[in-house]
């Protein structure tokens, strides 16, 4: 059975999109079968996929609702990475939560739609949208583990609390075998102390441990999704690439203990 991991933040602009992208081409490249899942109605990470969003039909949300089969909305990524599909997103997500909310049993739509695809992959990888809406409440409730990129900023950290309280939620009420595996630290400067004192309070305030070395910054991340390559096609030399490689190693060692 695939290990399922969400990759989630409310907070905007810390690198989600981009470590799950990461961490997925990551793995694959380590020699393991992924499924990315794109859970954010923006469709960031289907567009870094070198997709485009609004030609993708049908999408994670045909899925979410019953109206297709995961096989049917999963596309297969044209890339070196020897095993890396997606399952898609477009605007049309945006409108799941409307539809959900009436719903029975609507926290579990994204697990009951990823059950045909359990023993295909060995890992599925979510990426949830910046909020703590439903969409981040299937995801979390269909992962085994959730991950939280932290950028190394100023109140970078500031809402994790509320994430970790929604975790313990979904712990309740619909999956109490969720864990939290740690935080990733992206953005990272080596140059100021920020950075440093940033993942101190982190540990000191949540407990939470740091999963792999930090992520440095560099502007080739911005520049691969334009080029419809992962970072590990686009420049996979630069410290940020290495250090997503090692993160996906901690991921995978972790799945083996």
């Amino acid at each position: 059975m695939s290990r399922k991991v969400a990759i989630a933040n409310q907070k905007g602009g810390v690198a989600k999109t981009t470590s799950a992208q990461a961490i997925g081409a990551a793995l694959a490249d380590l020699g393991d079968s992924v499924l990315l899942v794109d859970l954010d109605p923006q469709a960031c990470l289907t567009f870094c996929a070198g997709l485009d969003p609004d030609s993708c039909e049908p999408s994670i949300h045909d899925v979410i609702l019953g109206r297709v089969q995961a096989p049917e909305a999963i596309v297969a990524l044209k890339s070196s990475t020897a095993d890396l599909d997606i399952l898609p997103a477009n605007i049309d997500l945006a409108g799941a939560e409307v539809v959900l909310s009436g719903k029975t049993g609507r926290e579990f739509a994204l697990a009951r739609g990823l059950e045909p695809v359990e023993d295909e992959y060995d890992w599925i990888i979510i990426d949830c949208p910046p909020s703590l809406g439903i969409l981040t409440i299937c995801g979390l409730t269909a992962a085994h583990e959730v991950v939280i990129p932290i950028q190394c900023e100023t109140l970078s950290y500031r809402g994790v609390g509320q994430l970790l309280e929604t975790v313990d939620e979904v712990r309740r009420f619909t999956n109490p075998e969720l864990e939290v595996r740690g935080v990733i630290a992206t953005m990272f400067d080596s140059r100021t102390n920020l950075g440093r004192e940033v993942l101190e309070e982190v540990s000191r305030i949540y407990g939470l441990e740091l999963i792999g070395p930090p992520v440095r910054k560099s502007v080739r991340f911005a520049e691969a999704p334009a080029a419809g390559k992962t970072i590990f096609e686009y420049a996979p030399t630069i410290p940020g690439a290495l250090s997503y490689v090692e993160i996906a190693t901690a991921l995978r060692k972790g799945v083996a203990a």
